[in-house]
């Protein structure tokens, strides 16, 4: 997929959206603290001289255009996934060498995202059953004019495909050469929407929702524990 690429954008306006990333990683005090992001290239090299871990923190700050960066409580949620990228890490919508930030529609339709990419990954690694990894839900606002494959039916088949995103890697290079915001697509692991954004600026009001336990039985991620009330679901 090379050129011009012509899909519809919808305005998607979601109060509620949800991504849920792993606990171990803590907010990045130079996205929490520092109100104005024109301040942080000063900070960052009088930070440098006493502490040389701080750009295993912060990331590659570079790779986030100045206009498009977010500052103050939850910065971290939305400035993260742009500067910690790695060819190592694709997505569906990049190669690893640019950032996306994926959001759910709703709850269910996260947990069912993150479950199958946790079990992939202790299949991989070969892990023991148990009770593993920590999770935190956020809650956030997405507010963006995107463009929209949940029309396109059967030509979508090959941007929607469940484990190869060669296809859906070379329309997100495409679009956001043609100075797209994002995309807006049907999860294909549950029932409701995702977005891919572009630019951290696109999302808002980041807050800090369930913490969350899951459970593998050395084939998959069969249990979801809400380890705020304690109540624990099966996933089927």
């Amino acid at each position: 997929m090379s050129g011009q690429v012509e899909l519809e954008t919808s305005r998607v306006h979601w109060p509620n959206g949800v991504r849920i990333i792993r606990s171990a990683f803590p907010p990045i005090d130079l996205f929490e603290d520092i109100a104005d992001p024109e301040d942080w290239p000063l900070l960052i090299a009088a930070e440098q001289k006493t502490n040389p871990r701080l750009m295993e923190s912060i990331g590659n700050l570079d790779l986030v255009p100045h206009a498009r960066r977010v500052s103050g409580p939850g910065a971290s949620y939305l400035m993260a996934p742009f500067t910690h990228t790695s060819p190592d890490r694709p997505s569906r919508f990049s190669d690893g060498k640019l950032g996306v930030l994926y959001v759910a529609e709703d709850f269910d339709t996260a947990v069912e995202e993150t479950v199958h990419h946790h079990g992939r990954f202790m299949a991989a690694t070969d892990q023991p059953p148990g009770w593993t990894s920590q999770f935190r839900e956020i809650v956030l606002s997405v507010e963006a004019d995107l463009h929209d494959v949940r029309a396109m039916a059967e030509a979508a088949q090959d941007i929607l495909d469940p484990e190869d995103y060669h296809a859906s890697q070379r329309l997100g290079a495409v679009l956001r050469a043609q100075g797209s915001s994002g995309i807006v697509y049907p999860s294909v692991r549950g029932e409701g929407g995702c977005v891919g954004l572009f630019y951290p600026d696109l999302a808002s009001n980041p807050r800090q929702g369930r913490h969350l336990d899951y459970h593998w039985n050395g084939t998959r991620v069969d249990l979801v524990r809400d380890v705020t009330s304690d109540i624990v679901f099966r996933l089927v």
